[in-house]
Parts: C-alpha cells; sequence; structure tokens
C-alpha cells in the first residue's frame, strides 16, 4: 500500500489547482508563489487535467481521494507513428484572448483525424512547455500585483493619562500599473495587524489583485529562501479568501520589490514627514491625519506623466481588479494536534471533541474568535463554538463510540486495573476522577498522567498522594504532583493525628473546681 503524501504537499497541490485553473495565473507564477519546482507544478495540473479536475474541487475530496485520482497508475505511452503539432504554432496561439488547448486540439484533429486524442495532445504540449528556456521579467499589467511591506519610519502616539509615547508602525500597500498608494498605521508589526493592513488595503482598492508581492517579513514568510519560501498558514489562507497568489520578493533581489520601496518612500515623504508637528493621542486619530494626506497624495499630479496615482487607479487598476468576497476575511490561527485517546484536541487549555476514529492522528485545527475548526488530511471533520472556560471540555455526542467506550483497548475499566497496580488509593482516586466528569473518557488524561507519576516518584509514594488527596477530595492531577513535590504524601493524614495528653498536673484544677 503506498504511503500517503503528507498534508503540507497535498495543500500545495490545491493552491496550484486554485491559482492555475480557479484563478488564471500561468504556471511560472504558480510557481513562484507556492515554491515547488516548474516541473512539479506542470506535472500536478497534467495528472489534474487528465483525472477530469478542475476548480473548484469537489467539496468530498478530501485529501486522500483526491491523491488517488492525481497518482493513479499512468496510462502507457502514445503509439509511435502519429502526427506531432507544431508546438511553436500552439503555444504562440495559446497566447491569444480567447484561444485554449481545447479549440487547437479540435483544429488539430481537423486535420489529422488519426492524431493524438486530447489528453495526450495535452500532455505532450506541456512536456514540451516545461523544457523552454524563460526569463522572467517584470511587469504590471493593471489589476496584477499589490505590493505590501512595512514602512522604517514610525508615527508616535502619545499615550493621554500617562504622557508616555510610542512608536506605531506603517503598513504600506502599492498597485503596481497606477502606484495607487494606501497607509495605516497599526500598533505593532504582528501577524494580526499584517493581516488587518491586507483587508483594509483591499477595501480602500476596491478589488483584490491577482499577486500579492511582501518583502520576506516573519509574518509573512516562515522560511525565507530564494526558491521554496515557506509561507505563514493564516497569510496564506487570506489570499485565497481573497482570490490571489502571495509571491514573495526573491531575497537580494531590490528589482522585485522597487514599487514597494517606492511607496515607503513616498509616505515617509509625504506622510509621516509632513505630519512631524502633529501630536496624535491615539491610533484612530493618527489614521484620520493619514488618510487626509492619503488622498492628497494619490490625487497629486505626477512630475513627469499626465494624471495622478488616482486617475490611474480609476482607470486601469479598478476595473481590472477582481471583485472583494462578499465577507471580509476573518483572522484565524492555525496549528497542529494529535488526537489524544480521550479523542480531544486542545487549544488554549480547552478540549474540543473530534470523532473517536482519529485518536493517534495529527490533524490542523484552524481557530477564529468565535469557532475551532479540525481538519484531518484538507478534510474537516469537527467544528465546535470556542469557548474561554479553561481546563474544561466541549464534547459533541456524535464523536463518541456507542455507549460511551472508546476503542477495545482503551476502558473505564481497564485504566482501573492498571492503577491497582500501583495500590488500591490510586485506583479509587482514577474511579473518582472518572465519575466526577459528565462522561469518564474525558478524565482518561488526568487519570493517565496521575499514573505517570510513579515513574518519577515511585509506587510506594505515588499511593501515599493519592491516599491523601481522596482524604481531602483533592481530585486532579495537579493536587496529587503538588503533594509530591511539597513532600506531604509523608505526613499523616488529616484526623489521623493522635491526641496529646498533658496528664494529672498541679495546675490543672479539674471538673470539681467549678462546681
Amino acid at each position: 500500500m503506498p504511503v500517503p503524501r503528507p498534508r503540507s504537499a497535498m495543500r500545495k497541490i490545491r493552491e496550484i489547482l486554485r491559482l492555475v485553473i480557479g484563478e488564471g495565473l500561468s504556471r511560472r507564477q504558480a510557481t513562484a508563489a507556492t515554491g515547488l519546482p516548474y516541473t512539479t507544478v506542470a506535472d500536478h495540473l497534467a495528472r489534474a487535467e487528465r483525472a477530469g479536475l478542475g476548480w473548484p474541487l469537489p467539496a468530498d475530496l478530501d485529501d486522500a481521494r483526491l491523491e488517488a485520482r492525481l497518482f493513479a497508475k499512468p496510462e502507457p505511452p502514445p503509439s509511435a507513428g502519429r502526427p506531432l503539432p507544431d508546438w511553436r504554432t500552439v503555444h504562440r496561439e495559446l497566447r491569444r484572448k480567447g484561444v485554449t488547448l481545447q479549440l487547437l486540439h479540435m483544429e488539430y484533429k481537423a486535420d489529422h483525424p488519426d492524431g493524438y486524442q486530447y489528453t495526450q495532445f495535452c500532455r505532450l504540449y506541456r512536456s514540451w512547455q516545461g523544457r523552454l528556456d524563460l526569463v522572467m521579467r517584470q511587469e504590471h499589467r493593471a489589476g496584477e500585483k499589490l505590493f505590501v511591506d512595512w514602512a522604517g519610519a514610525t508615527i508616535p502616539i502619545t499615550d493621554p493619562a500617562t504622557g508616555e509615547v510610542w512608536q506605531a508602525s506603517l503598513f504600506v500597500a502599492v498597485l503596481g500599473a497606477s502606484s495607487y498608494t494606501y497607509v495605516e498605521a497599526f500598533a505593532s508589526q504582528a501577524l494580526p495587524d499584517w493581516i488587518s493592513g491586507h483587508v483594509h488595503a483591499f477595501t480602500w482598492f476596491e478589488g483584490s489583485p491577482a499577486i500579492v508581492v511582501p518583502d520576506n517579513p516573519r509574518t509573512a514568510v516562515v522560511r525565507a529562501h530564494r526558491y521554496e519560501p515557506d509561507l505563514q498558514r493564516t497569510y496564506e489562507e487570506m489570499a485565497a479568501h481573497y482570490r490571489c497568489a502571495i509571491i514573495p520578493a526573491r531575497p537580494s533581489r531590490p528589482r522585485d520589490k522597487a514599487k514597494a520601496e517606492a511607496g515607503v518612500l513616498v509616505a515617509t515623504r509625504w506622510v509621516v514627514a509632513a505630519l512631524r508637528h502633529r501630536t496624535f493621542l491615539s491610533l484612530a486619530e493618527a489614521n484620520v491625519a493619514i488618510r487626509e494626506r492619503l488622498d492628497w497624495l494619490n490625487r497629486r499630479p505626477f512630475r513627469k506623466l499626465p494624471g495622478s496615482r488616482r486617475e490611474l487607479w480609476e482607470t486601469l487598476d479598478r476595473p481590472a481588479l477582481r471583485p472583494l468576497p462578499s465577507v471580509p476575511y476573518e483572522y484565524a490561527t492555525w496549528k497542529t494536534a494529535t488526537v489524544n485517546i480521550d479523542y480531544h484536541v486542545e487549544v488554549d487549555r480547552h478540549w474540543y471533541s473530534v470523532p473517536y476514529q482519529l485518536v493517534g492522528q495529527v490533524c490542523d485545527v484552524r481557530v477564529t474568535t468565535g469557532v475551532v475548526e479540525v481538519l484531518h488530511r484538507g478534510h474537516r471533520v469537527a467544528s465546535h463554538p470556542r469557548s474561554a472556560r479553561q481546563r474544561s471540555f466541549t464534547t459533541d455526542h456524535a464523536h463518541m463510540p456507542e455507549s460511551h467506550r472508546r476503542h477495545a483497548e482503551w476502558t473505564p475499566g481497564r485504566i482501573v486495573a492498571w492503577a491497582e497496580r500501583t495500590g488500591p488509593s490510586t485506583a479509587a482516586l482514577v474511579t473518582e476522577v472518572m465519575a466526577s466528569r459528565p462522561h469518564p473518557e474525558q478524565g482518561f488524561r488526568s487519570c493517565l498522567g496521575i499514573m505517570r507519576l510513579g515513574q518519577r516518584y515511585g509506587d510506594a509514594r505515588l499511593e501515599a498522594a493519592c491516599a491523601r488527596a481522596l482524604a481531602v477530595r483533592a481530585l486532579s492531577y495537579r493536587s496529587v504532583e503538588s503533594i509530591l513535590k511539597a513532600g506531604l504524601d509523608a505526613l499523616p493524614l488529616p484526623g489521623s493525628e493522635p491526641v496529646m495528653s498533658i496528664g494529672d498536673h498541679a495546675n490543672v484544677r479539674g471538673p470539681g473546681y467549678y462546681e
């Protein structure tokens, strides 16, 4: 049985299909956006074409089914002797508006009825195309690219209560064709502010571009690399929401980010410097002043060209930008989690259930302000309202096995039997822990932690600590751990201390004295 491909590989395949088939980007642009080799991108697209897949993919097509369809056994090679098309002509004709491979294949078959069928025709063309030595050139076509960066200059904000001054960071976004500029002040350069800057910029531009070109900040690129940069997962999701691709500027290639650097320079000169004599008491106040300067800047006539940034935006970029989605992107963070034996995953010290069949599996967890979603191999398996309660459980009854039993190998009875090897007090404590939960499975994690304390402190001390925990009704892992750390297991149990008698003494009057 073939080994499944990693989740990250399947996610990149989905991104290739979205960018090329769904968004109409070229293979070179998809290569830059995903960090995969060009030949790999071309191969994945050819496989998708042979499998009859388009974009969007069917909703029920999870990673396992997608992998099975894409990486099925290849068809036998085409038979020799069939006439080959003139691939140079095919390649040239594809640049014309409205011309597709399907149309060119129909024309080819009209001239050569015994020629290759459509699937082989496409595969042979992709193979020929992959051998071309193309030179990347930076072009600023209308609505294609948006350049973003943090400015080096900052805006001072004064706390009205304390008089303390702190520096606000400036987010700058510039459209490639018109140089139409957006600037906003943020409290930090952290990921939430970085994402908010993009969302607000798209609203300002009244559309989203095909490609966003950031520099390589940590909020955008986890690992900078000339050929295979690793993008931040939330940033990728935001781009998919607005149907655009992220292609970071190549390290040590200033021409890739020249437009962004020019925008930062303009923002520093005409926004920051122009506001240097003003005192701002809040971010909102500073951004109102920035918007006023921004409106002036975008309407200011060019020195060597006719028109202004705003005029070019209205005639070039705005008509070519992609329409905004009906709902703005909601900020979300991602993490990976292994499903525990109690079929729950942890998010901010709260546990959320998933189908019990996924015990031991690694899942992706998407967290927003209101929802926690769990995905396994690209397929959503659980969704819960986010809870602010710590050390608590959110459990969907549909995720439980019948009669509240998990795996046959993990049952409350087996855990109690395991605890009895340490001693009766340990067995009694884990029984109480499971009984204190709405469902016994929710106590499995605490019980396992209690029993593992015996590896660190020894079974004898653990048994004594459990007896003390039972006596004071401290039914939790942390209570037992605290007893062991403080050495309280060596002390007598509450209520078992002997009563000291002072015996007869001359100073003791006795009850007769009070008669």
